[in-house]
């Protein structure tokens, strides 16, 4: 089943799990099984209409997902999908 690594940041939403097994066929379906496990997400990676947050990278086998088919890209048993938010700072 695809993988999901969870950044730092966000772990204290996901109890402190660095990583999420999920049963999806494409990265929309990672993200709401992802969801359905872990809800507190919800408000970090999609606003209130519900689109994934611009700061919010989703990157599937080291391919950032906007260069693939985006949230309807693929998966297969073996995917690693990451979350990277951007980071700001000066």
């Amino acid at each position: 089943m695809p993988t999901i690594r969870i950044p730092t940041p966000l772990r204290p939403y996901t109890g402190g799990e660095g990583l999420a097994t999920v049963q999806a066929s494409t990265v929309a379906d990672a993200l709401q099984d992802l969801l359905r496990q872990h809800p507190g997400l919800r408000l970090h990676l999609f606003n209130p209409q519900g689109r994934l947050r611009p700061h919010m990278n989703i990157f599937v086998d080291d391919e950032h997902i906007r260069d693939l088919q985006g949230l309807d890209t693929p998966l297969t048993a073996d995917s690693q999908l990451k979350i990277l938010p951007s980071i700001a700072g000066g």
